[in-house]
């Protein structure tokens, strides 16, 4: 049985990480600080050591001087995504940045853990709550999957084009998970999420006095990418002078940071994703369109819920059983929440109805989930509904705790008492990250009359 040191100063965090790692029959020691854990190495042997980058008294990364041959993997928020490059180049195995999934962390420590060192887990997949979104028997979704398993192997690069909550980044990592690259980095970037006076410094790195604040070089997060895969979300934010720099990279394999003359080769494969038109914005003026030809040798179109009849079923019977073992209840959809679900036009896809099934399973005080504990609106109909099918219940297993299952515990509980700011320092995430994390588990912001930020 393999063993891992954590190192995390918020308990949140830290006990879901390691009730994680327990169920995946790895040994845990978990403390807040590099003080504390400098004596439980010079201890024990580790197979890994999990830490923070920021931690009170001194940073995760002193722990790398110390660790001798086990590998350190840090973890951090992505307002610190730069520091966590430097990580890397201090001797870090490898980072991972905040909210993370399950699925990427165990797949990270599968990865640091050597075979010789212990028999590595496997993933529940079925406990994931992500891996479930390209699941389906829909004729749109089997050919996504035959198209993805034809393309991993190539080094092509890949446009996805997807409505929100469709879907886009798990395609891409399941593309990264089959290529050769699956051993290197796969650096996920949301463009829309970079103010835009920092996107080029971010994408390309820049040098020493490049602009007022540059006090040292830093790498940018193609470097960070190189040998892997670079995955740009909503890259149709993208301002046009960044879409620049990424052409010349592109054609020619190459980088140069801001302010410097000098460019680098890099080898990395981009997969970009957007829920825009990007022809329509490329005859607009607004998206370069030779990035755009550049950018379209291999097109993935993610499918909207709406269009993936009868998958709406499986995937119900999916996030059922999955929240039902998170919250240790057994419930079953009512006939007419079965009826409301396969009416609904789904504007948010699958992520809506993960969402919706998750709020419907807190709030049920019975065995049955009715139409109103979904909370859909009513106006939003389908106009080709699929044929309605039963829902089987979903039987509760052995309780288990997740990061998400924390996350909106703690949220739930303190944000009338505590502003953005506090509950994203409580949580070790940025305020980014926060909201981020909001959107995608549905937490409602509290009450106007509620303390404010």
């Amino acid at each position: 049985m393999s063993r891992i040191l954590i190192v995390e100063d918020e308990l949140v965090i830290r006990t879901a990480l390691k009730r994680l790692l327990e169920k995946h029959s790895y040994s845990i020691d978990d403390v807040g600080s590099v003080a504390e854990a400098l004596p439980l190495t010079a201890k024990h042997h580790y197979n890994l050591i999990i830490s923070d980058l920021r931690l009170p008294g001194a940073p995760g990364t002193d722990l790398i001087a110390h660790a001798g041959t086990t590998p350190v993997l840090i973890m951090t928020s992505y307002a610190s995504m730069r520091s966590a490059i430097d990580a890397i180049k201090m001797g870090a195995a490898e980072y991972i940045a905040k909210p993370f999934s399950h699925e990427e962390m165990l797949a990270v420590i599968a990865k640091l853990i050597q075979p010789d060192e212990a028999e590595t887990p496997t993933p529940n997949s079925d406990t994931t709550g992500v891996r479930p979104l390209l699941n389906g028997s829909c004729q749109p979704i089997q050919d996504l999957i035959r198209r993805i398993n034809k393309i991993a192997s190539t080094n092509a690069t890949v446009l996805i084009l997807g409505e929100s909550g469709t879907g886009k980044e798990l395609a891409a990592k399941s593309i990264h998970q089959q290529s050769p690259r699956a051993a290197s980095p796969m650096v996920c970037v949301n463009c829309a999420a970079i103010p835009e006076t920092l996107i080029e410094s971010e994408l390309f790195g820049h040098e020493k006095g490049a602009f007022t604040g540059a006090d040292t070089p830093r790498s940018g997060l193609i470097e960070a990418a190189d040998g892997g895969t670079l995955f740009l979300d909503e890259i149709g934010e993208l301002p046009l002078e960044a879409q620049a720099r990424l052409l010349r990279f592109l054609q020619e394999g190459e980088i140069r940071r801001v302010g410097s003359v000098h460019a680098k080769c890099v080898d990395v494969r981009l997969i970009a994703a957007t829920h825009r038109d990007l022809k329509t914005l490329a005859q607009e003026g607004r998206f370069r369109e030779d990035l755009y030809y550049r950018l379209y040798v291999m097109e993935l179109k993610m499918p909207p819920l709406r269009e993936r009849g009868e998958d709406i079923i499986e995937l119900s019977q999916v996030f059922l059983k999955e929240q039902c073992n998170k919250h240790h209840v057994s419930l079953s959809f009512s006939p007419a929440a079965i009826q409301i679900m396969l009416k609904h036009a789904w504007p948010g896809n699958v992520r809506e109805l993960q969402n919706a099934i998750e709020r419907a399973v807190i709030l049920a005080d019975n065995h049955q989930i009715t139409p109103e504990l979904l909370g859909l609106d009513t106006s939003q109909q389908s106009s080709t509904p699929a044929n309605a099918q039963t829902i089987t219940s979903a039987q509760p297993n052995k309780a288990e705790h997740t990061l998400d299952d924390y996350f909106l515990k703690f949220v739930l509980e303190n944000q009338h008492h505590m502003n953005e700011t506090d509950l994203a320092k409580s949580l070790g995430v940025s305020r980014k990250c926060l909201w981020e994390k909001r959107q995608r588990l549905g937490i409602p912001r509290k009450a106007k009359n509620a303390a404010q930020p």
